[in-house]
């Protein structure tokens, strides 16, 4: 058995926790408060991972660490360098591999091309900046012979507990209650989007496979869609007539004058108005592990949104 340690327990985290239990891992959490995980029996340590001493404690005795830690979305070029650093250093002492969970904001756009792990890095915004210097100290950290690792990339994602996101709360609820799924950008793009519990299934492959270790990949991902046709689906889950209210660039710039996140989401926002596909091709046939289909994960989802109310 080995030890995991995961840092970050929102919606991938606790993800990832849980699908470690159910493979009879040993799992440590890391979260502020150190309030235990619904549904988890994982012990819980709270503290700021920033905190080098702190996470090198909470690393110790580790075999793998993840780094699924994600600031507040408007203080990232602030705040995550700094947590990673410290979670790197606590994964590097331990001796052990770490995994982090990375975006694809730091390709850039991309107009209309597939999304490959071998495109540059060519961010225009200080949030894909930052991601891209991120994940470059992580790989010349592993060239170093620093620390082992991998590093798992995925698309705007959806699924159990997957509130604060394009495809979650906005579109869900709204579902449920047979109201109009709220949306930015053109949603007759093609737009690639990755189910939570296969992303914590990708994460944990990377942190057992030595296969994995240099190099970022990019976790495996259903047949791309367009944004409303995904959103058909969720309303046909949910039983309900189909109904979409659009946000193009202009509102967004509006609205975001007086509200800060949706203020950082315009830098991000050609995502929405283009092709966005992304090829997971390389994961897949060097692990054999392949996506849930749509057809499974829209309808788990709604049903977590149905037994889990806004409030």
């Amino acid at each position: 058995m080995m030890k995991h340690v995961v840092f970050g327990t929102g919606p991938i985290g606790s993800a990832l926790v849980s699908h470690l239990e159910a493979a009879s891992e040993q799992v440590v959490a890391i979260n502020r408060s150190g309030s235990p995980i619904p549904g988890s029996n994982a012990s819980v340590l709270g503290g700021d991972a920033a905190d080098s001493e702190f996470a090198a404690s909470a690393a110790s005795g580790a075999d793998v660490v993840y780094q699924c830690l994600n600031p507040p979305y408007t203080k990232w070029p602030e705040l995550f360098p700094p947590l990673q650093d410290s979670v790197l250093d606590a994964a590097g002492a331990a001796g052990a591999k770490l995994v982090s969970f990375g975006n694809l904001y730091l390709y850039g756009p991309t107009h209309g091309s597939a999304i490959t792990e071998d495109l540059p890095y060519a961010a225009t915004g200080s949030k894909g900046r930052v991601r891209a210097e991120m994940d470059q100290q992580l790989l010349t950290a592993h060239e170093a012979g620093k620390t082992r690792v991998a590093i798992g990339r995925a698309s705007d994602y959806f699924g159990p507990g997957g509130l604060v996101t394009h495809m979650g709360e906005r579109v869900f609820y709204p579902a449920l209650a047979g109201k109009k799924a709220q949306v930015m950008g053109d949603p007759d793009q093609l737009h690639t989007f990755s189910y939570i519990p296969d992303i914590a299934a990708g994460l944990a492959t990377l942190g057992q496979s030595d296969a994995a270790d240099g190099r970022a990949w990019h976790l495996p991902n259903d047949t791309t869609l367009t944004t409303r046709q995904v959103i058909e689906k969720v309303f046909d889950a949910a039983g309900t007539e189909p109904g979409i209210s659009a946000m193009p660039r202009f509102m967004v710039g509006l609205i975001g004058m007086f509200n800060g996140p949706l203020r950082e989401i315009k830098e991000v926002l050609f995502e929405f108005e283009e092709p966005f596909v992304v090829n997971s091709s390389d994961f897949e046939s060097t692990f054999g592990r392949t996506a849930t289909p749509l057809s499974e994960a829209i309808p788990t989802t709604v049903e977590w949104f149905r037994v889990n109310p806004k409030r």
